[in-house]
């Protein structure tokens, strides 16, 4: 007889298991239509406000047997599951989003497929100083048997005292240095009214890491026909730097390449601090490529290397890193610049562990 009992109050376990599946089911349905609403409102997600108050109607009405701090733990439980869902619909609403397009997306500069499998480099100046200092560049990063030639013409810096770089006339300078040795350019555009001028020579338009959140510049970028190249910002997180290419990518122009250069921190023996770990969760948050900047990361010469290595290893799509024919007389940067030979012994390194 007490085992015909049992099974009896198994049974309506069962049933109130499966009552309480659909009821939480059910809750998710309206946690998501919420999170649409406010998506549409610009609001957060979490409301810690809103939160606390349905746990005290919870626990007003609670008539035990558990107690209000065992009904208020899975509750919070609850609540939490639910919030998940709405961030999981806003990735897979975003167009970066991996969610949405499975399949990496390769970016196609003249030829150079970054992305694809194979590391790119991106390799060249801190700043465009004169035609020869470019032109001695680009001749080394073509015998090293690369494509991409990057050299800042127009340099946001933190003083207003420091060189602001020769603007157009040093981007005219980096493309004659690059054409004449078959390479492609990579340069920074700070503003948005520059872009339609700079196009015709430059082949990818870089974002800094200072303007990844200037709206009007990523809109701007991604409403012309050019690959972007978006830096991580200093103090930004992943989703805010996922949120950034979307501006990019939400005009039209799906040629992203994410750049991690390391963000600030409380340590002091590098420039920045390497988020390393940021490479694989871009990869796997997005399908756009990842590249991670080495230079400005450490600012330390002596790291390079042994960071380009870390960066392959964990699965980036290149390295972007500065090189100049002297850096002891750099007008920027001198401290992290690669001379040539030093930058020779770096490739023919990396390249001997990706054969």
């Amino acid at each position: 007889m007490s085992n015909q009992k049992l099974d009896q109050l198994r049974s309506q376990l069962d049933d109130v298991n499966l009552q309480l599946l659909n009821l939480i089911n059910k809750r998710g349905d309206l946690v998501k239509d919420i999170g649409q609403i406010k998506e549409q409102q610009g609001t957060n997600r979490f409301d810690p406000v809103r939160e606390r108050a349905m746990l005290d109607h919870i626990s007003n009405h609670n008539q035990g047997p558990f107690e209000d701090s065992t009904v208020t733990h899975l509750f919070k439980e609850i609540f939490k599951a639910g919030l998940e869902l709405q961030e999981d619909d806003h990735r897979k609403a975003l167009l970066v989003s991996r969610k949405k397009k499975p399949e990496d997306t390769v970016v196609d500069i003249k030829g150079e497929r970054v992305g694809e499998g194979s590391p790119s480099f991106v390799m060249g100046p801190c700043a465009v100083e004169s035609y020869e200092q470019v032109s001695t560049v680009a001749r080394a990063v073509k015998e090293q048997g690369l494509t991409l030639l990057r050299g800042g013409a127009f340099k946001p810096r933190t003083s207003p005292y420091d060189f602001q770089g020769l603007g157009l006339e040093g981007l005219k300078m980096l493309k004659q240095a690059a054409d004449e040795q078959g390479l492609a350019v990579v340069s920074e555009i700070v503003n948005p009214a520059d872009i339609e001028e700079a196009l015709d020579y430059l082949d990818v338009i870089q974002i800094g890491a200072r303007n990844m959140q200037n709206f009007e510049l990523l809109k701007a970028a991604g409403s012309v026909n050019k690959p972007v190249l978006l830096k991580r910002g200093m103090s930004a997180t992943i989703s805010e730097f996922i949120n950034a290419a979307e501006y990019i990518i939400s005009r039209g122009n799906e040629n992203i390449i994410l750049c991690e250069r390391g963000i600030r921190t409380y340590e002091k023996a590098t420039r920045n601090t390497l988020d390393i770990s940021a490479v694989p969760i871009l990869k796997q948050e997005t399908h756009l490529p990842v590249m991670v900047d080495v230079t400005h990361s450490t600012g330390r010469r002596d790291l390079l290397l042994p960071t380009a290595k870390a960066a392959l290893a964990i699965g980036a799509d290149g390295v972007m890193a500065e090189v100049h024919p002297d850096p002891a007389v750099a007008l920027s940067d001198s401290a992290q610049q690669m001379d040539i030979p030093t930058f020779n012994s770096f490739m023919n390194e990396l390249k001997g562990i990706n054969v």
